[in-house]
């Protein structure tokens, strides 16, 4: 009985493939898993994407996810995958199980996502093509400017602006009620 209802927990519902759809999420790509790091809530994979239809990435990006949840996604090595998600951090994103993101496989009788979605891997990339685009990679040298933004500053850094945010609320005090009485 308890297999049934993990059975039943894992079902999503079924959505359409159309702007509202994909307005839902913040990148959406095709790309070849590189590297799968196994770290049961923190796991991660390493993707190389092979087309960008929305977001910003460089050519790689690291996809977050929960293995050791029970509807848990099977990333391998070599596995070709259209993505859908929405960024976690600035350079990756968090997979969850329902977002509409599907393998490749190659045998389209075997292509439990054609039951799901109604339509073929390659139907798909077609029409995120058409509807999309194709986005560029960043280059390596784009990423300089936004790397420091999501970077929470260590201790010396906390407290010198700490005490300069107190200094500034004394001064703006002080000048004030001197010019404002």
């Amino acid at each position: 009985m308890l297999w049934m209802g993990n059975l039943l927990a894992c079902q999503c519902p079924i959505t359409k493939l159309d702007k509202e759809e994909l307005d839902k999420y913040t990148i959406i790509f095709n790309g070849v898993i590189k590297s799968v790091k196994l770290n049961g809530e923190n796991s991660e994979a390493i993707f190389e994407l092979r087309e960008l239809y929305k977001g910003i990435s460089k050519q790689e990006f690291k996809i977050l996810f929960n293995n050791d949840d029970n509807c848990k996604i099977d990333l391998r090595i070599g596995d070709e995958w259209l993505i859908y998600s929405t960024y976690y951090q600035i350079d990756n994103a968090k997979l969850d199980f329902c977002s509409r993101s599907r393998k490749f496989i190659k045998d389209t009788k075997n292509d439990f996502f054609i039951e799901l979605t109604g339509i073929t891997f390659e139907d798909e990339r077609h029409y995120l093509q058409q509807n999309l685009g194709i986005h560029h990679f960043l280059k390596e040298d784009d990423t300089q400017n936004i790397k420091g933004r999501n970077i929470i500053p260590n201790t010396t850094q906390f407290f010198v602006i700490l005490i300069c945010s107190v200094l500034g609320m004394f001064a703006l005090y002080y000048c004030f009620n001197k010019f404002f009485k």
